[in-house]
């Protein structure tokens, strides 16, 4: 391994440490005890995956309590809105115009994030403990003044480390943010289990069960998203001549999921949105709309299949253009075997990667809800979701294939340099 990769991993871990310290800074003035208690009564509904993407930052009402959601949201708007409008979309192309895309990406999660921290700070002046100490122990204008800034800084040092792992270290930032969030929950996820197996709570075949299915659906989505189909590409005797010295991809790559782990991750920020806001509504009938889109019901399932189907097949249209594919194809000099070049070739690679695309965002929807599905039917008194072993495996493969890619260079890099 080259000391630049092991750079890069170093510099990766440093600032998921960071990230991690972070989630024990608390907002000032509040109570974290009656905070605390309060996640506690409602670790299976909304606030409770809320918390766990956190990596329980949220119980501990810590600056960074709103997480990278508001930067996702930005993220989602902004998708949406250059899919629309054809000029967004041309300026996020452009190099240039990347920059300035980003940046309203980077205004528009400020805007996002006041808009929240004021509504959790207000929402927290109702919230009492059993023994009727209040969440809030300061003056409550300063409380919303204070919490809102704090907060404001937190998910704007969330973003920056998102950034700095990107560009300095080795995979996704915003990604292994959500990574490590999911993961610090682990242990005290299995000392929970523990602990209900102890008290009799649950069975320990039913234990099995699960490790059994956590097994099995981890295993589906490494087998999934390993899986590509290989369009043949060739090329004429002159370019091949011409390239003899040089690697040539005789292949184009599509991905059954084209999409990646996005999909998931907004439908879950769009799902959990309304569903965190209604949480703490003293309204009944708010209430009856918060427990049909709490994570433990049907109902949130059912949308959840549906936003991860929808927002895989938009996601895929975005990233995997057919028409830029057949004009560079055409430029390199090559062609695909019984299909004319051009518009003839884009038309082709776009019936198959949407026809890869269908199977790939039924196979998210079913990850993201169907080990919950079977938990639920097992009679298990907590929540487990797909979504989360599904961020948690393909942000590893995805790590995992950058280091790769790391080290073929590093190592090309090495033979050009002593000349072979």
């Amino acid at each position: 391994m080259s000391k630049d990769l092991i750079n890069k991993i170093l510099i990766t871990l440093g600032f998921i440490f960071l990230y991690r310290l972070l989630a024990y800074v608390p907002v000032p003035g509040v109570n974290i005890d009656v905070v605390k208690e309060f996640f506690d009564s409602n670790a299976n509904n909304a606030l409770g995956l809320v918390n766990m993407f956190s990596g329980n930052a949220v119980e501990r009402l810590s600056i960074i309590s709103l997480g990278i959601m508001p930067y996702i949201t930005a993220s989602i708007i902004m998708e949406l809105l250059a899919a629309t409008f054809p000029a967004l979309g041309k300026m996020k192309k452009e190099r240039d115009g990347m920059q300035k895309y980003m940046q309203i990406i980077r205004y528009a999660t400020i805007v996002i994030t006041l808009i929240q921290s004021i509504g959790v700070s207000m929402g927290l002046n109702s919230l009492t403990g059993q023994s009727g100490q209040g969440a809030i122990s300061i003056d409550m204008d300063t409380f919303v003044a204070v919490s809102s800034i704090s907060m404001l800084t937190g998910t704007m040092l969330l973003m920056w480390i998102g950034e700095q792992i990107t560009q300095k270290g080795i995979g996704n930032g915003i990604s292994l943010i959500i990574f490590a969030g999911i993961v610090s929950a682990i242990p005290s996820a299995i000392g929970g289990t523990i602990d209900l197996v102890n008290s009799g709570q649950m069975n320990f075949l039913t234990v099995i069960a699960i490790v059994v299915i956590i097994m099995a659906t981890v295993g589906a989505i490494i087998y999934v998203e390993l899986g590509e189909r290989r369009v043949p590409v060739s090329y004429s005797r002159k370019v091949m001549m011409q390239n003899q010295k040089k690697r040539v991809m005789n292949y184009i790559p599509i991905k059954v999921n084209l999409a990646g782990v996005i999909p998931a991750i907004f439908a879950s920020a769009i799902l959990m949105f309304p569903a965190t806001i209604l949480q703490g509504s003293q309204n009944e009938y708010l209430l009856v709309i918060a427990d049909y889109l709490s994570p433990a019901s049907y109902t949130f399932n059912v949308f959840m299949f549906l936003f991860v189907v929808f927002f895989a097949f938009f996601y895929a249209s975005i990233t995997f253009n057919a028409k830029d594919i057949s004009e560079n194809l055409k430029k390199q000099g090559g062609f695909i075997p019984g299909v004319r070049p051009g518009a003839s070739t884009a038309e082709f690679l776009n019936e198959t990667a949407s026809r890869l695309t269908f199977w790939g965002a039924i196979y998210l929807g079913l990850i993201s809800t169907a080990p919950w599905l079977i938990v639920k039917a097992m009679g298990v008194p907590f929540y487990f979701g797909g979504v989360a072993v599904l961020i948690v495996v393909q942000v590893a493969i995805d790590t995992m294939r950058k280091i790769e890619a790391q080290q073929y260079t590093n190592k090309y890099e090495t033979l050009s340099a002593v000349g072979l």
